[in-house]
């Protein structure tokens, strides 16, 4: 089998690091790519599948309605669409133009994610509320007038210190008759997150499809209201709005379907247990390394890029000056390697490891080719 990445000179990686974009998401199971091949043999409808593929997503999760994007930050930026300009045509084709219209959307300044670019791609004018470390009930309160499009809700940033409760925030903003928009896109697991944020109240709650699902890493998933659901649709391609660009195919769509039909099957303590015992070894296997901290826990809450909370990971720190090593060249170092290995350098100091995305026995080759850098 011809393997595309050596012809063109790209290095193959061992992902100790998560689900990430910027390395791949995660690889999809052989049924999915299967399911792939057999939908890119026909031509469809593309609206009629999206509607049904939709149908039966939301069916699966018990969801209200479900619609399927081109990945987790088009989810966002269609949601904003949809609250903005709902399904009429003149507005539609005016984004992200939105003078005349509702369209400011708020948000916590502690929910601050690197997304709220998209809320703008859309035509959103973003209003901050509250600080870094502190925000109030009140201060959301006054925010929200007739301009107010959505509220915005960071998940990752739920139980950060300068966060309010998703329940409370949900309780005004419907009481003013504005609905919420949740980013989950890294919330899996735990599968219980797939209706953890509807259940709540939130309007619309946007996926990835290509981490923990492991369908194909273009692929997203909004799940809410089905009056927004269907706006969402009018904003998205193939119809000619501000989401023609970010197109989804039938391929994608049906390998999500089937993606989501494995992941609801699988066993998720098996999964929790086996990451467990992979951390377990790293800790063990480095923890005779001079000079170095290794740890078993799970990351800072506040710290956006170090998710899923409930995943076990092992963290290393280490003493820069007596190791001769600083940590981008740590990571670096190992990026380079034979063979690569990403890692992630969120925390403040050191690293950390994530077994979530790992095959079986490559925790053990991690461990060895840490243990090759730090000896020299």
């Amino acid at each position: 089998m011809v393997n595309f990445y050596e012809e063109l000179g790209v290095t193959q990686l061992i992902n100790a690091y998560g689900n990430t974009t910027r390395i791949g998401g995660s690889i999809m199971p052989l049924e999915v790519l299967e399911a792939m091949k057999s939908a890119s043999d026909a031509y469809v409808d593309l609206d009629d599948l999206l509607k049904k593929a939709g149908q039966k997503i939301a069916d699966m999760i018990g969801a209200e309605a479900a619609f399927i994007t081109s990945g987790g930050a088009a989810a966002v930026v269609i949601s904003t669409a949809a609250c903005i300009a709902g399904k009429d045509p003149a507005k539609i084709r005016c984004l992200p133009d939105t003078k005349g219209m509702r369209n400011e959307v708020i948000i916590l300044r502690a929910h601050y994610c690197f997304y709220e670019q998209q809320i703008r791609q859309a035509g959103g004018k973003i209003v901050e509320i509250g600080q870094a470390r502190s925000s109030f009930l009140w201060e959301l309160e006054q925010a929200i007038n007739d301009q107010t499009a959505s509220i915005f809700y960071f998940a990752e940033s739920e139980t950060s210190r300068g966060s309010l409760p998703l329940k409370d925030v949900v309780e005004i903003a419907h009481y003013k008759k504005v609905p919420v928009l949740v980013d989950a896109a890294s919330e899996l697991p735990p599968v219980s997150n797939l209706n953890r944020f509807t259940k709540m109240g939130a309007d619309l709650v946007g996926f990835s499809g290509g981490k923990d699902i492991r369908g194909p890493q273009n692929s997203g998933l909004i799940i809410g209201r089905k009056d927004l659901i269907e706006a969402c649709a009018f904003n998205s391609c193939p119809n000619n709005s501000i989401g023609r660009p970010m197109k989804v195919n039938k391929e994608t769509i049906v390998g999500l379907v089937k993606a989501l039909e494995i992941y609801l099957s699988q066993d998720f303590d098996a999964e929790m247990e086996k990451w467990s015992k992979q951390v377990d070894y790293w800790v063990e296997s480095l923890s005779e390394l001079p000079c170095m901290i290794i740890t078993r826990g799970f990351p800072t809450l506040s710290v956006h890029g170090m998710g899923p909370d409930c995943i076990p990971k092992a963290y290393i720190v280490w003493d820069e000056e007596k190791r001769g090593f600083k940590k981008d060249q740590v990571v670096d170092m190992l990026k380079k390697g034979n063979p690569g290995i990403a890692v992630n350098p969120w925390p403040k100091r050191g690293i950390a490891l994530n077994p979530q995305m790992l095959r079986d026995g490559e925790e053990k080759v991690v461990a060895r080719r840490l243990i090759e850098v730090f000896r020299g």
